[in-house]
């Protein structure tokens, strides 16, 4: 009886002390020291569909970059007018390439919830595609991510250990207070 709880007391601990432990990787499996960074900006979008076109424009400063595909098999649509309509003020598109338009606006837009609506010309096909551009005020990155420090892990070890010494101390006094009762009843 004595060894196992001897046994249950050693498997506990060590369970205590694997979760109080770092993980360690294997060659070639860590992920080093510094956290990922982020390549670059996303830059805010907005996007108007119909049963004939899909439109997605990318706002960068006061440039507007605008795709223009077929909703059917989201093949790019070149030679198209499109008319963009922004907060009221509307803006003719110029081709940019082969599979891109862009806009030029005045100012950059403020933060909030823009509409815009475009009208599509392409061939003798007309659309007029609608959807809002949602500006948020630029979020702190500055802000660096929690790291954990050696101590934070001691502290968690030593909270394990002494999780531990209560177990055995509390198993022995009971083991102890067992041993009196049987010895006193025989």
């Amino acid at each position: 009886m004595k060894s196992s709880l001897s046994l249950t007391a050693l498997g506990l601990a060590a369970v205590l002390i694997g979760y109080s432990l770092p993980a360690i990787a294997g060659d070639g499996h860590d992920h080093g020291d510094a956290a990922p960074a982020a390549t670059g900006t996303a830059l805010p979008r907005f996007a108007a569909v119909s049963e004939t076109f899909e439109l997605v424009g990318v706002l960068d400063g006061k440039q507007v970059t605008i795709y223009l595909d077929r909703f059917a098999d989201n093949a790019p649509v070149r030679g198209a007018q499109i008319e963009l309509e922004i907060a009221g003020v509307k803006f003719k598109a110029e081709a940019h390439g082969d599979d891109a338009y862009e806009v030029v606006l005045k100012e950059a837009p403020k933060p909030g919830v823009l509409p815009i609506t475009a009208t599509v010309t392409a061939g003798a096909e007309v659309d007029l595609l609608a959807g809002e551009l949602d500006l948020h005020e630029a979020a702190h990155t500055d802000e660096p991510a929690h790291e954990h420090s050696w101590k934070e892990f001691a502290g968690w070890a030593a909270g394990g250990l002494a999780v531990l010494a209560v177990l055995v101390f509390g198993v022995r006094r009971l083991m102890a207070v067992r041993q009196v009762r049987a010895g006193g009843a025989a």
